[in-house]
This record gives C-alpha cells, sequence and structure tokens, in this order.
C-alpha cells in the first residue's frame, strides 16, 4: 500500500515537518513494515516557461519539428532572455504556459537532460509530456499548464515539481494477511495515529463518516443466492447499490484524484472508475462500477455454475469453477437468461464494462467472504487490487457509506443526478464478544499491563469493552475481522504499548547431544563419495510423469504411484519423485547440454511413496492442541518419505594423464563397475556388508544391472549401465551408468556401536585360488561359499579375473579370488595358511560345484 503523504495529511494530523522516513518510523513502531520511500522519479530543474515563438521546420524524414523560444524565467533565462528548445509536439502555440525541463534534470527512467544539438539547432532542454514526467500515458503532445491545472495562476520560472506534486514523498508499507484494514488511507490513518500516541478523538477524520440520505424506494433489485457456501460462509452478506444518471462521459477525472492514483500505483482510467479506485484506496472498501445501459434485468450473487465462462476486464476469457461466485444479472422470472457480470470482488466482465459512451452507472458496494474470494483469486491468478482487501477482510459496515461518497464525487464532477431509491441487501454477522482476564496479557507477553492501560488501548482501537472485576468483555470494531481470540487482543496490546517495552531475555542454551548415528552415517556416506570423485548436487524433488516413461518403468510398477501436489510451481512437473534418478537425470540432461560431458554427480535426498488410498490428510483446527488420535491420524495420512541416495558417470571417469615414467596412460570410460563400486563405497561407509547379484531392473540395462542386497536379503537397491532406450529418451550421453541405494534400509541393518578388535601386529599370508564354475553362477555366490568356508584366519577376498575360453570349457568361466589370512596372536605357517584355503575351496565346491583350476 502507497500512502501520498498530502494525502494522509488530510486524514490525520501529521507531526510537525515530518518527513516520509518519519512517518514509515511511525507505522513500523505499530508493527507494520516498510518497503520504501517513492518519489516521481523527477529531479533537479524542471520549471514553468511561456512560448516565447515557435516556426515549423519540416525535416527530410517526413517529420516538422518546432523551433521555439521558451521564457523560463529570469533566474532560469540564458543571455538572450530566453531559452532555445526543439519540439516535436504541434498540440501548443506561442503565449501557451508549458513545463521545461533544463539541463541537469533527470527524469523518470534515469533519463538526464542536458543541452543538444539536433535538427540544426542547439536545443537546451525539454518541453514535457505528461508521460515524460510520470503523469498519464499522453505522449503525443505536451502538457499545456492552462488545460492540465484550469483555474491555476502560474508564472516563467516558477518549480514545476512543486506546482505538480512531483516533489511529494510517498511511503510504501507492507500489508501482512491480519492486517486488512491497513489496505486503506483511514486504517494508514489510525495506524500513524496509534504510533505517534496522539489522541484520535482530536486528530481522526474518517474518510466515511459521511450521512447516506434516506432511500425514497427500494432500488435497482438485487437477489443474493449461495447454494453452495466455502467453509459455511456465505460468500455475500451484504450488498449496496446505487444509480447515478446523466453522468457526462467525456467529464475529465479531477487532478486531485488523478494524482493520487498515480502516487498509489494505479493508472487513471475514466471518472466512473477512478472514482471507484479512489474511494477504494481510502475507505478500503472496493466497489465496483456497471454500464446501467448494458444490464437485462435483475442482480443476482450467486456460485458458478458448471460450463459457465467469463471474458473478463484484461480480456481473457476465464472457465468458471463451481466454488466461484459471481454476479449476474438475468430477466426476472427467466433463470434461462442470466448472464455472468463478473467474479465477485474479483474483477468485472467486459460485457457490463464502463465505455467511453457510459451515462447511466450502476455502483456495487459488497462485503464478500474472505475465503471464498481468495481461492478464486489464485485459481484464476487474478490478484486484483480489490481481491487484496477482501481476502483480507473489509468493513460491512461501511458499504452504504463508501457508495455515498463515490455517488457524491460522479455528481460533482460528472453531473450526474443520483436515483433516491437504494438497495441494500443482506445481514453480515455481528463481531462475536471476546471475554478476557485482565491478567492474561501479562501471562502471554511477560509484562506486566495495568487493567486501565489495557482498557485504553482496546478502546484506542476501536474496540467495545465492558469490565467486571478482573474480566473484560470486548467487542472488536467491524472493520477487524482478525480479532477473533484473546491472544489477538494481547497483540494489540503489545504492540500499541510497545514492543520495545518487551525485554529480550535468551534462553539458556541445552548443551548439545551430538549427531546422531544416522546423521554420521549420512555424511560419511556424502564423504566417502566425494572422495572417490563424484560432486554432490541438490536437485527439484518435483517431476513430470512422462519420466516413468522416459525410465521404461513397467506400468504396475509402485514407482508410478506418485504424489500429486494440489499446487504445483510449475504444471509440467506436478508430481512428487519416487526415485531420485527421476530428478537427478535430468540435472545431468542439463549439465550436459552445456559441454560438461565426464560427470560424476550424486545426490542424497526423499522420496516419496504414496499408499493407495491413504486420502488426503485432515485440516484441524487451531483452538487446542491435537489429541493423540488425531496426531495419528495425521501421521498415517503422511506418505513414506525414504532417504536414498543416487550417483549418475557418463563420459570419462578418469581423465587422461601422464605416468611418472614418461609413458601416456588413456583416459578410462565410465562403466558400469564403476556404479556398482560406488555402490560398494556407500556401504562400506556405513559398515553394512552387502551382495551383488545380476538382476533385471528398469532404467538399467538388463545385461548389466546389479542387484545391491544385505546379507540377510533385504534389497537395498540397483546399480550398473542404464538402458540405451532409457539414456536416449532421457538425452544421457551412451554407456552412462547409474546406481540409487536406500540409505533406510542399509541404516536399519546397522546395530549398536560394535566393539573394534584390536588389530593384529602379525604379518598376512596370501593365497590366491582359481575356480571354474558354470557361466551363469554369480560370483558373489562363489566368494560367499569361500569366505563361510575359510574360517576365522580370513580377514579379506576378492574377485581379481575372470576367463572364458577354450581352456576352461564351453559355458564355464574361471573366477580368480586372492585370499588374505592372519592370525590375532601369531605368524600364520604356510601349513595354516593352505589348510584355510582347501577349506574355504571345498565349501564352494559343496555350493556351486567349482572345481578348482589348475
Amino acid at each position: 500500500m502507497r500512502i501520498p503523504l498530502s494525502w494522509l495529511a488530510e486524514h490525520v494530523d501529521l507531526e510537525p515537518e515530518a518527513a516520509g522516513v518519519d512517518v514509515a518510523a511511525s507505522l513500523v513502531r505499530v508493527g507494520l513494515e516498510e518497503e520504501g520511500i517513492h518519489t516521481a522519479g523527477v529531479t533537479g530543474p524542471v520549471v514553468v516557461g511561456r512560448v516565447l515563438d515557435l516556426v515549423g521546420e519540416p525535416q527530410k524524414n517526413g517529420k516538422t519539428i518546432n523551433w521555439t523560444h521558451v521564457d523560463v524565467g529570469p533566474q532560469h533565462n540564458g543571455p538572450e532572455g530566453n531559452r532555445g528548445i526543439v519540439c516535436g509536439a504541434h498540440n501548443f502555440v506561442e503565449g501557451d504556459l508549458v513545463v521545461v525541463a533544463l539541463p541537469g534534470a533527470e527524469l523518470p527512467g534515469g533519463f538526464g537532460i542536458a543541452a543538444r544539438k539536433t535538427y540544426g539547432h542547439v536545443s537546451d532542454g525539454m518541453i514535457c509530456s505528461a508521460k515524460e514526467l510520470g503523469l498519464g500515458e499522453d505522449h503525443d503532445g505536451i502538457i499545456v499548464l492552462t488545460q492540465f491545472l484550469p483555474g491555476v495562476d502560474v508564472t516563467p520560472g516558477q518549480d514545476a515539481l512543486e506546482l505538480l506534486g512531483l516533489a511529494e514523498e510517498t511511503v510504501e508499507v507492507n500489508v501482512t494477511p491480519d492486517r486488512g484494514y491497513c489496505f486503506s488511507l483511514r486504517g494508514i490513518a489510525r495506524e500513524y495515529a496509534h504510533g505517534t500516541r496522539r489522541p484520535l478523538a482530536e486528530v481522526f477524520r474518517d474518510p466515511v463518516d459521511v450521512q447516506v440520505p434516506l432511500a425514497s424506494g427500494p432500488g435497482y433489485p438485487v437477489r443474493l443466492e449461495d447454494d453452495a457456501p466455502v467453509r459455511g460462509a456465505v460468500g455475500c452478506d451484504r450488498f449496496v447499490a446505487r444509480v447515478v444518471r446523466g453522468v457526462d462521459p467525456s467529464a475529465p477525472t479531477p487532478r486531485f484524484v488523478a494524482d493520487r492514483l498515480r502516487q498509489a500505483g494505479m493508472r487513471p482510467i475514466s471518472l466512473a472508475v477512478d472514482v471507484t479506485n479512489y474511494v477504494m484506496l481510502a475507505t478500503g472498501q472496493p466497489l465496483h462500477a456497471y454500464d446501467l445501459g448494458r444490464l437485462q434485468g435483475e442482480v443476482v450473487v450467486r456460485r458458478a455454475r458448471a460450463g459457465e465462462e467469463l471474458t473478463t476486464l484484461d480480456g481473457v476469457e476465464r472457465t468458471l469453477h463451481p466454488e466461484d461466485l459471481l454476479i449476474t444479472d438475468e430477466v426476472p422470472g427467466d433463470p434461462a437468461t442470466s448472464r455472468v457480470l463478473s467474479i465477485a470482488g474479483v474483477m468485472g466482465g467486459a460485457s457490463s464494462e464502463v465505455s467511453a459512451a457510459t451515462t447511466d452507472v450502476l455502483l456495487e458496494g459488497a462485503h464478500f467472504a474472505q475465503v471464498s474470494i481468495a481461492r478464486s483469486a489464485r485459481r484464476h491468478r487474478l490478484p486484483s487490487e480489490a481481491a487484496k482487501r477482501f481476502e483480507r477482510g473489509t468493513d460491512p459496515a461501511i458499504c452504504d457509506r463508501a457508495v455515498e461518497l463515490a455517488v457524491r464525487l460522479l455528481v460533482e464532477h460528472g453531473g450526474g443526478t443520483p436515483d433516491t431509491t437504494a438497495t441494500d441487501v443482506g445481514e453480515p454477522a455481528a463481531p462475536q464478544a471476546i471475554t478476557m482476564d485482565v491478567g492474561f496479557p501479562e501471562r502471554v507477553v511477560g509484562v506486566r499491563y495495568e487493567a486501565d492501560d489495557i482498557v485504553s488501548i482496546l478502546t484506542e482501537i476501536g474496540c467495545e469493552v465492558t469490565v467486571d472485576g478482573s474480566s473484560l468483555t470486548v467487542v472488536p470494531p467491524t472493520w477487524r475481522p482478525d480479532l477473533v481470540g484473546r491472544v489477538h487482543l494481547v497483540e494489540e496490546v503489545a504492540r500499541l504499548a510497545g514492543y520495545d517495552a518487551i525485554p529480550s531475555v535468551l534462553p539458556p542454551a541445552p548443551a548439545g547431544s551430538g549427531l546422531t548415528s544416522s546423521q554420521r552415517a549420512r555424511r560419511s556416506v556424502a564423504r566417502a563419495l566425494v572422495d572417490d570423485g563424484f560432486v554432490e548436487v541438490l536437485s527439484y524433488p518435483f517431476v513430470a510423469a512422462s519420466v516413468f516413461d522416459a525410465q521404461q518403468v513397467p506400468a504396475n510398477d509402485p514407482r508410478r504411484n506418485a504424489l500429486r501436489l494440489a499446487n504445483p510451481l510449475s504444471e509440467q512437473q506436478p508430481l512428487m519423485r519416487t526415485s531420485l534418478l527421476d530428478s537427478l537425470t535430468e540435472t545431468v540432461r542439463r549439465n550436459v547440454s552445456r559441454g560438461l560431458r565426464d560427470l560424476a554427480v550424486v545426490e542424497l535426498g526423499s522420496v516419496t511413496h504414496p499408499q493407495p488410498g491413504a486420502g488426503a490428510a485432515e485440516v484441524l483446527g487451531v483452538e487446542q492442541r491435537p489429541g493423540e488420535e488425531e496426531l495419528a491420524r495425521l501421521r498415517a495420512a503422511v506418505p513414506a518419505q525414504p532417504l536414498h541416495v543416487a550417483g549418475v558417470l557418463t563420459g570419462t571417469r578418469r581423465r587422461p594423464g601422464a605416468l611418472g615414467d614418461g609413458f601416456a596412460r588413456g583416459g578410462e570410460p565410465a562403466s558400469w563397475a564403476d556404479a556398482v563400486e560406488a555402490a560398494r563405497t556407500v556401504a562400506a561407509a556405513i559398515g553394512v556388508d552387502v551382495v551383488v547379484e545380476a538382476a533385471e531392473h528398469a532404467p538399467w540395462h538388463p545385461g548389466r544391472c546389479a542387484r545391491i542386497a544385505t546379507a540377510q536379503g533385504h534389497t537395498v537397491g540397483y546399480a550398473g549401465e542404464l538402458h540405451p532406450s532409457a539414456v536416449a529418451a532421457l538425452e544421457l550421453p551412451a554407456r552412462a551408468a547409474a546406481f540409487e541405494l536406500d540409505l533406510d534400509v542399509l541404516l536399519a541393518q546397522v546395530g549398536a556401536a560394535a566393539q573394534v578388535d584390536p588389530l593384529s601386529g602379525y604379518p598376512a599370508a596370501t593365497q590366491d585360488v582359481a575356480l571354474v564354475v558354470d557361466a551363469a553362477t554369480p560370483a558373489a555366490q562363489v566368494q560367499g561359499a569361500l569366505r563361510d568356508g575359510a574360517g576365522p584366519l580370513l580377514e579379506d577376498v576378492h574377485l581379481f579375473d575372470v576367463y572364458t575360453g577354450a581352456q576352461v570349457g564351453e559355458g564355464r568361466k574361471s573366477l580368480a579370488f586372492a585370499l588374505r589370512f592372519r592370525a590375532p596372536d601369531r605368524t600364520l605357517t604356510a601349513e595354516e595358511a593352505s589348510a584355510a584355503r582347501d577349506a574355504a575351496v571345498a565349501v564352494a565346491t559343496e555350493r556351486t560345484g567349482a572345481s578348482q583350476r589348475v
């Protein structure tokens, strides 16, 4: 909300010499947020000038410019007693008084004025149009002051900034959702009076303190129908309508109205529209003007029906929702003729718009339910000035007085005649009384407030207070719909008594308990992967439904059961990811498109797995703490969000380089083995042994995909090379590899902190063994058998070679393992190591049918 200081001064007596910063400070003192101090953006010498002569000079480009001499006053004239200025406008003549920006001035947009040679002359300044000064949209014609300011005496050399109000400051404040009454000069004036501690009875002049004449009879017919209230609230509980006939459609908007609209950030349009906007800014009550001649019958306020549409004033055709509250008209007794005029409280329609030919005007001032207007404004993405006020709550008691103000302005400046009849239908609910103990504010804020001070403050903001011993009964004013409970009254007491009076007491910081085991494990995983060359990234968890098709996820796969957001940031990505690869691959694609093809990125984050049929969480009230059953239902409605870790590798895993002996070493491309090794790195960082075995799982290549499982058989995730079709659909480099693991499953395998066995100081004994098995036998199965059979002396076993060929026979393969043995209390003999190796081979032979290769 922007507040011109001169306008504010008409509602409240400003402190002497108060500037914009002083007014803003006073408003901040009572809880409003300052957004800035604004001026018209015009600085430097801008003065009144009288045109002494002008000569039209045709140019080669077909234009005709005027070479003029202008008297800008003795203090600004040049040696010849005037200034020569080139001007392209033609709407002025000799003797006219104009606005001249002299060299050194700066106009809105940072346009500096200097003496410049143009069209064969040195133009020593600029004769200004309304648009160039930020006063309107008229750019073709310059300002002729006798027309722009009729009846105002001006002389050459006079300061035009002061004359046109361009030097005035405007204070902008941010209006929070609970302070809707501050969306008006009326409300800001109250808050300024509170902030400066001046008695309202002496300084406050209410803009709606007008006498509404008694109607001679019922006015334009209006019927309120709301068969689908939102959250039990009737959409419209008061509707006031007045008719003004014979308005001059060519009557200009008075300058004080146009100036204040511009200072408030609104564009003047026409007299009828500008009057409604002016009254809205002054009182906080939005009004709407209809062309009476374009209405077909009685006005009906109702909810939208299926299939109804409306072209709003911004020229957009909108499909209406059944919850939208509408202003319609229809021929009495014929509902089939019903026609939508506007979305109530949001924006009017083009069918009843006031035009340049409108002479008879119907003025509407109504009170609409906050939730209904807020939902319609967001649904149609129409944050209009009216909607901003209605959704925060307006004063139902001033509808008739606000309309009366608009009627008076139209009659005064447009020459119209108001009907003696009037419409005022509906009965808004009266504010509910609130009971509060006088000690309650002290218990909440921690500051002692005397009972008389509490009563005085609540009375100052407009409440009616009844004292009964230590109990207060408070009836809030009609313009404060936010005051519905005791704590709201306490907030008013605290802010008007002064937030600075509340002592700052820092609570003692409790001793830290350190990181949890889960937090330590997560950090260990991230550190281990980064040490291995990965770069940790963070991607948005929102994805499109097409990502599942791109990854070739089967139709019945649970991963397709994604949670859809009710209000997504983008309609193209309305789903929560069910896999980290859903969003991580988009990060890789974006990097690759920018020339980064050698990538190893990793992400730790949550995925969302909704339960089918779980339903939405219920909305609980705030009047009391939820019970255990209610909390249990809330927890049950929240979908599972396990923690995953995923990585993608593309291009070259290790870049080409030079060895110390001078021989070049070629780059190593990333492969499925790197993805599997990264998965092993994750498990090792947590301290969990995993088993790797061949598997088929989208979006991995069926022949190059590994299932990662715990020793107990729980699937942790998958790793390997992505399927070529998925790579193409996701726009990734060929042979891209990836892994994804469920960290929650891994962390569940970590028990209590285990005691670390002391390290043996004795040397290790290494034994190699090559076993021939069927080609279909997983190496992990053979490795597990070796580990089980070797006994407690085995320290490590790993596969270092795989051979297939004629020497081992068709359909067979040779797996070479290195076994490392060590005893904690002695040096092993060769016989002990060989015996342990033989025992391991025996178990492998028994379980897998392996034979030792010689």
